[in-house]
């Protein structure tokens, strides 16, 4: 008896291609989809760059669900990555925030996108292969809780996701380490079993952001002043595209010590620069905001709260301050809270909610 009919997003890597094969042994009707989003018509171009967004992902994909023995299909999600990720992204920088654009493209490609198109073929379910796990909680409500493994836990990059998306959500490798998924797949004869993480972002191969924001946003970049605090002119700096807060290096400053940024303006087109101490801070504010194993905050709600992926997290206090604003108070200070990041609140291994930072 089949549990029912689930669409995995298979990016052509171990994690997708294993989360396919466990759902497979768990009784599941499978059908593998490839999300073609790569915007380029240049197929060297786009095959060199592979991640989930390259050619090589389609190949790679087929070959997995060939040896499966599951069907295989590509769908376009050109448009929608275009504008709810490209743009996004790059509006995000022109606007002197940091984006994070694999949470975008979680919420409104891979989840609300992929879903709905599934659910019109008469799946029930989506999966992918992220390191997560979807649990109902007593309060009757999904939450996301971390993977068994802190090393691979992909929890921060989803706590978008709404709860109906995550009533619909299958995340099968959350319960296993890397190395235990890379073992499945080497004992099925997978080729994937050894095929490197994508770490970067995918649409920017050479990691040029500034470059690539010249090239596709058809905005002149202009240079401009490198201020203190105050409004102090210290030097020029090369277009608020290339910097970021708490950033040191690439700032060709001679100041006689380290310095930092610590904000950007672009209504005026400076960037701030201050000393180590200045990029500390024990508050931040956020909006867009999004709960998952609570329905609200109600008044003040104690978390650790994570201000960017590779932040191990620290202890704060939430509290609403706006109909989409809150205010997270840490007991210590944290470094470079940075605008347009998200921070994401956790309640021990379950994610709270989350805001983009202000």
């Amino acid at each position: 008896m089949k549990k029912g009919k689930v669409v995995v997003g298979m990016s052509g890597g171990v994690d997708s291609s294993v989360a396919a094969y466990l759902l497979l042994e768990a009784g599941y009707e499978v059908i593998g989809v490839t999300m073609q989003i790569w915007q380029k018509e240049d197929d060297d171009t786009a095959s060199e760059n592979g991640g989930c967004c390259g050619l090589s992902a389609v190949e790679d994909a087929a070959r997995v669900a060939q040896k499966l023995g599951i069907p295989h299909y590509v769908m376009n999600f050109r448009d929608e990555f275009q504008e709810k990720v490209i743009s996004y992204f790059m509006d995000e920088y022109l606007a002197g925030r940091t984006p994070n654009p694999c949470i975008a493209c979680n919420r409104y490609v891979k989840w609300e996108s992929l879903l709905q198109r599934s659910l019109q073929i008469g799946a029930d379910y989506i999966a992918t292969g992220h390191y997560a796990r979807v649990e109902l909680l007593p309060n009757g409500r999904y939450a996301l809780r971390r993977s068994a493994t802190d090393a691979k836990d992909q929890t921060y990059a989803l706590y978008s996701l709404t709860q109906e998306q995550l009533a619909r959500t299958l995340m099968p490798v959350g319960d296993y380490g890397k190395p235990q998924i890379r073992g499945i797949a080497e004992k099925l004869g997978l080729f994937v079993a050894d095929k490197p993480d994508s770490m970067e972002i995918c649409f920017v191969p050479d990691q040029d952001y500034a470059g690539f924001i010249r090239a596709n946003s058809g905005r002149e970049i202009p240079e401009g002043n490198f201020v203190r605090a105050d409004g102090t002119v210290i030097g020029r700096h090369k277009g608020i595209t290339h910097y970021t807060v708490g950033q040191r290096k690439g700032l060709n400053l001679s100041m006689g010590r380290p310095v930092f940024v610590t904000e950007i303006r672009p209504e005026t087109n400076e960037v701030v620069i201050g000393d180590a101490e200045d990029v500390f801070t024990d508050r931040l504010r956020c909006n867009r905001l999004n709960f998952m194993s609570v329905p609200n905050i109600g008044g003040e709600l104690p978390v650790t709260a994570k201000i960017r992926y590779n932040h191990k997290g620290a202890s704060a206090v939430v509290r609403r301050i706006g109909p989409d604003e809150a205010e997270v108070i840490f007991e210590e200070q944290v470094r470079a809270v940075t605008p347009g990041q998200a921070v994401v609140f956790y309640d021990g291994e379950y994610v709270a909610g989350g805001g983009t930072i202000l």
